[in-house]
């Protein structure tokens, strides 16, 4: 269970990150709502995870999931220009993420 939970804390990293560049500065309402909501969410789930799972790998793997999503959902939407090298680096950070829970 405390696996299932981190993946989805990991997500919800990516989408506070998100928000929080779309907030422009908690300027804007939604996007500033979006991130509040989901930054409690995602610090609550990695709490909980971290009750089972070691503190270095539970972080690790939470940081790789929302970085390399937060990276990917920007190219898909045109904000951040997409390159076979960054492709290669997020496969490496993906591939990093896989290794500590097969660690684990």
């Amino acid at each position: 269970m405390a696996w299932l939970v981190l993946i989805v804390s990991g997500v919800l990293e990516a989408v506070w990150a998100t928000a929080l560049g779309r907030s422009e500065g908690f300027s804007r309402l939604g996007p500033t709502l979006v991130f509040a909501v989901s930054v409690v969410a995602s610090m609550v789930g990695l709490a909980y995870a971290m009750r089972e799972l070691p503190t270095g790998t539970a972080y690790a793997v939470w940081v790789g999931i929302g970085a390399s999503l937060t990276v990917v959902y920007a190219m898909l939407t045109g904000t951040e220009p997409a390159s076979l090298l960054k492709i290669v680096c997020l496969l490496m950070i993906v591939g990093g993420v896989i290794g500590l829970k097969l660690a684990h």
